[in-house]
């Protein structure tokens, strides 16, 4: 029963990767290393400290690399680029300098209001640019209610990769690669929003992206420092869980996609 259960783990897996084989993504394929990383969205971003997560797993590999985030809970890139509740984006474009900017949407925005998401997106991409830091597009995923969604996110986002020449990191294709392999990780904490497991996948994606680097030696347990300097506990992941988040990760390495083909 167990072995059935692993064949068809692999079989869904390995059908999941080549999927995303068709997609132009370029994933994985930094020639160097950034400094200093802005996540702009809201509360898919932000959940369990994902953009900390990302800082941590560099840390301890001794990657010097730093972030900092543009997000407020159910916002979308129209209110970041109108400066509308409260979002610091324009401020921290204009005032600040970095090497990446990472812009995800609202969850609905492709599907209720994609002329929005192309218009806005597109503004601040080219803020972006303008301002000397590289723009990057990150995909989102489905409800956990509903997984046909993904049909329309995935396309939608890589379309506009296309159409801007700029480079989609495809977080939502991953996730939900993870979530048919594994359906008992509860990789949801709600409907939508990621778990700490989720988060943590999400973190591991983009320290791949970012570094270029193996994630096979990320520890389960990452970690920052209060004000006071005092050790803080960012994320607990099961070693057992840890160990198949990065197997995923690193499997969509673009060596990997080269040989596929």
């Amino acid at each position: 029963m167990i072995k059935e259960r692993d064949k068809n783990i692999s079989r869904r897996f390995k059908r999941l990767c080549f999927i995303l084989l068709l997609f132009p993504v370029f994933l994985f394929s930094q020639e160097s290393e950034p400094d200093k990383i802005l996540f702009v969205g809201n509360s898919f971003t932000y959940f369990w400290n994902m953009p900390q997560m990302v800082e941590a797993m560099a840390k301890d590999q001794g990657v010097p690399l730093t972030t900092a985030q543009s997000t407020v809970g159910g916002s979308n890139l129209e209110q970041h680029w109108k400066e509308e509740k409260d979002t610091r984006t324009q401020d921290l474009l204009k005032n600040e300098e970095w090497d990446y900017v990472v812009l995800q949407d609202h969850s609905m925005s492709t599907i209720d209001a994609p002329e929005r998401f192309s218009t806005y997106a597109t503004r601040l991409i080219d803020l972006v640019k303008e301002k000397g830091a590289t723009p990057l597009l990150s995909m989102t995923w489905a409800y956990d209610s509903n997984p046909l969604m993904q049909k329309t996110i995935g396309p939608a986002y890589l379309e506009l990769g296309i159409e801007t020449g700029v480079k989609v990191v495809p977080v939502g294709s991953i996730f939900m690669a993870a979530q048919e392999a594994r359906p008992e990780l509860n990789l949801y904490f709600d409907d939508k929003h990621p778990s700490y497991i989720g988060s943590y996948l999400i973190a591991l994606i983009y320290y791949k992206y970012f570094t270029g680097r193996s994630v096979m030696k990320i520890p389960n347990r990452l970690t920052t420092e209060d004000t006071d300097g005092d050790k803080l506990y960012l994320n607990f992941i099961l070693p057992e869980t840890g160990a198949f988040l990065r197997q995923l990760v690193e499997e969509f390495d673009m060596e990997t996609f080269k040989e596929a083909h």
